[in-house]
């Protein structure tokens, strides 16, 4: 579904991609593990159009996305659930959800999607009035990957899912994880809790100062000592 061709970001004048080839199969879901600064949000952003790439070549679904409009690519059907979350914070749960399904014309879908989305995530479909700002860590999360989920989308991209949540609320998102991927939802998964990522992913790739330096199925590199060292506080 997804493929990259030996990409390569710049920042100013500082290379921090150099030409990484990854490839995401329809249905997976893939986990990007690295260190802070490794480049994961990078690769997320550039996928996204968010950032131009130097070098090399994006295909989705076989067609060429690498200089198209980040519009355009949400319009293709890649959605991006942000690092950080950027809801927003002065409208209601229902405005956010709404401004999800912004290209979506058909309203079977839209009511199909927001179902789905208080299936998962109850605690939003009770307090849909409510300003986005008063919820919790969590729940903002939640509706992040709502909003995500009214889009539509063919492959959803998540940047630290986790991040600043308490252990039972990691718990829930990486629920919900495994329940879009028992659907079929396509995923491409960075995530700072790199057990959890691997323990729910179908592979992963090791990313490291820019270079992606292992690769493979995620229940091998699990076990790899290498990995265990580096990333899951084995020995």
């Amino acid at each position: 579904m997804l493929e990259i061709n030996k990409l390569s970001v710049k920042y100013d004048n500082i290379r921090v991609l150099h030409y990484i080839s990854m490839q995401i199969r329809k249905g997976e879901m893939v986990a990007l593990i690295g260190a802070n600064g490794a480049g994961k949000t990078t690769v997320l952003r550039t996928i996204s159009g968010l950032l131009k790439a130097e070098s090399g070549e994006i295909l989705f679904e076989g067609k060429d996305i690498t200089k198209m409009s980040s519009h355009n690519i949400v319009a293709s059907g890649i959605v991006h659930v942000p690092e950080g979350r950027q809801i927003f914070t002065k409208m209601t749960i229902e405005e956010n959800l709404k401004l999800g399904a912004y290209l979506q014309r058909d309203k079977s879908v839209i009511k199909r999607n927001f179902e789905k989305v208080f299936s998962l995530f109850p605690i939003l479909k009770q307090r849909l009035h409510q300003q986005a700002g008063t919820l919790s860590g969590g729940e903002q999360q939640m509706l992040a990957i709502g909003r995500a989920l009214l889009g539509n989308p063919k492959l959803l991209l998540l940047d630290e899912p986790s991040m600043g949540l308490s252990p039972i609320m990691t718990q829930q998102v990486f629920s919900v994880l495994e329940s879009l991927k028992k659907e079929g939802i396509t995923m491409l998964l960075v995530e700072q809790n790199a057990y959890e990522a691997l323990e729910i992913s179908d592979r992963a790739y090791i990313l490291e100062t820019g270079n992606i330096t292992l690769e493979g199925r995620s229940s091998d590199l699990i076990q790899d000592p290498n990995v265990k060292k580096a990333y899951l506080g084995g020995d």
